[in-house]
């Protein structure tokens, strides 16, 4: 069977042969006749780069023309963008949806920054920030559907550069195309400030960031260079509620380190030559806006240590501002249908310390009685609280199972860019901002020392004393806090009193009858 198969194959083999020699003796056609020459330009060689050069000249790339700096603007419903030629750079941006502490749009771009945002070169320098690049396309551009794109073009001593932003009617994002030819790889950088809005804000890191595989990296101190590049998803420069991200292609390489211009960190990515597409986004931290482009920005949203927990309350959250029209009553809402689930946990864990509190006058009589046999005094204690079914732990269950939620609300409304310049009622105009007036904290303050005194408690100890401290230390800790987190922990604070005076009648009404 292999024999006839081997002889089949050499006789197509040998057929083919013959069909191609006779196709081109009696059908190719003639060479065509050479053009004649023309001279040759003289073009500075860079060294190891001659083929590349050599490129360069076959294409004839026109030298670049522009002397003058031109500026580009681009208005679209959601923000207004100010192009350079000079290093085809961004000079301007700002949201037309945002405002900052004055009332005026947000802005994204420092005033004279170094290196200007989105700077090309070809070193950490990124020495085309000062360079003239050719324009193709409009000056200004009124975008109000679809997209747009414009060009900026750089060629000289056999080095071409061809930049193409893409913007879109409806988003933040912009798509880059870059062609580069002349040197090996080359460096571009988010600039100094780029994406940060510099509007006061509690808490939220502030500064780069990257995203490694599924893991979020914040850069905080930065005491050497950083480099990333397995597993790099994108590079961001962040502050609480805005950000700008580069995503590069899967062949960059990620740095970070500190400008010596400025003394700020630098965010850059290295590229080699050649043609590249890739995401640049400017803009807010919308969360559902970001997980639509599918490259993984929505993990800009920090939700911390209890992600798993934060991002459904989040969804929830929307969910009853769509039904309601308001975040505060929202956040009313989500507070409560949080709590249901640990009511029957809650009302157990008070009837215990009730109980704690009835056998109070047993228990001392115990510890006088042993004081100086502590095992046998723990003994008697067990047998106390077997004999009226008191777990002396329940008390503090309740707490520890709702922290994780707790925590995981906390992250929500502190990060929710959703709650900036959202008002709730009255005096509440923005809730993610603190109370002007401190009529929340203050109100919060009175509410918890009331729970703290309707809550039984099973001894007087000098711990106890201290916890009466509580309330006041919350006041003056939470003056400075979000509204919109003041009113969570008010709303609970005020279920818990509610609760609390059932419980409390609940038990009176028995030992009354008893």
């Amino acid at each position: 069977m292999e024999n006839g198969f081997d002889k089949r194959a050499l006789i197509a083999i040998v057929l083919s042969m013959i069909v191609l020699i006779l196709y081109q003796i009696f059908f190719m056609p003639p060479p065509p006749e050479e053009p004649p020459q023309k001279p040759e330009k003289k073009v500075t060689e860079i060294p190891a780069e001659t083929e590349i050069v050599k490129e360069v000249q076959e294409k004839e790339y026109k030298p670049t023309k522009a002397s003058e700096e031109k500026l580009i603007t681009i208005e679209t419903p959601l923000y207004r963008a100010v192009l350079s030629s000079k290093g085809a750079t961004v000079k301007e941006w700002k949201l037309k949806k945002y405002l900052d502490d004055k009332g005026n749009e947000i802005s994204l771009t420092k005033e004279s920054p170094v290196p200007p945002p989105l700077s090309i070169g070809f070193d950490e320098d990124f020495g085309l920030k000062n360079t003239i690049f050719d324009v193709e396309g409009n000056q200004n551009i009124v975008l109000n559907e679809g997209k747009t794109s414009v060009t900026f073009i750089f060629a000289d001593e056999g080095i071409y550069i061809k930049r193409t932003f893409t913007f879109y009617a409806d988003d933040y994002r912009i798509d880059l195309t870059e062609e580069v030819k002349g040197k090996p790889s080359y460096w571009v950088t988010l600039g100094s400030g780029f994406g940060i809005s510099g509007t006061e804000s509690y808490g939220g890191h502030i500064g780069p960031v990257v995203l490694k595989y599924s893991d979020r990296i914040e850069i905080k101190k930065l005491k050497q260079p950083k480099i990333y590049q397995e597993g790099l998803r994108w590079v961001a420069q962040e502050d609480k509620y805005f950000f700008s991200s580069i995503v590069p292609p899967k062949n960059a390489v990620a740095k970070i380190w500190t400008s010596k211009d400025t003394g700020e960190p630098l965010v850059a990515v290295k590229l080699p030559k050649g043609k590249h597409n890739y995401i640049v986004y400017v803009g807010p931290k919308e969360h559902d806006r970001l997980k639509m482009l599918g490259v993984g920005l929505e993990h800009i949203v920090d939700f911390g240590f209890f992600s798993i927990l934060a991002r459904p309350l989040f969804w929830i959250l929307k969910f009853f501002y769509k039904i309601v029209g308001n975040y505060g009553w929202a956040i009313v809402i989500l507070t409560i249908i949080t709590r249901i689930p640990f009511i029957p946990l809650i009302n157990k864990g008070q009837k215990s310390m009730k109980k704690l509190q009835a056998i109070q006058p047993r228990m001392a009589e115990i510890r006088e009685k042993y004081k100086k046999d502590p095992k046998k005094m723990q003994e008697e204690m067990m047998k106390l609280y077997k004999k009226y079914k008191v777990n002396p732990m329940s008390g503090c269950l309740p707490i520890l199972i709702q922290l994780p939620v707790f925590f995981a609300l906390y992250k929500v409304l502190l990060i929710a860019i959703e709650l900036r310049g959202a008002p709730f009622m009255f005096w509440i105009q923005d809730l993610s901002k603190k109370d002007p007036y401190y009529i929340l904290p203050i109100v919060m303050g009175i509410t918890m020392y009331i729970q703290q005194k309707m809550t039984p408690t099973a001894t007087e100890t000098q711990q106890q004393k201290i916890m009466q401290f509580l309330p006041i230390i919350f006041t003056f800790l939470f003056l400075n806090f979000p509204s919109g987190l003041v009113l969570y922990w008010l709303v609970s604070n005020i279920l818990s009193i509610i609760q609390q005076w059932y419980i409390n009648k609940k038990t009176k009404l028995v030992e009354d009858q008893a």
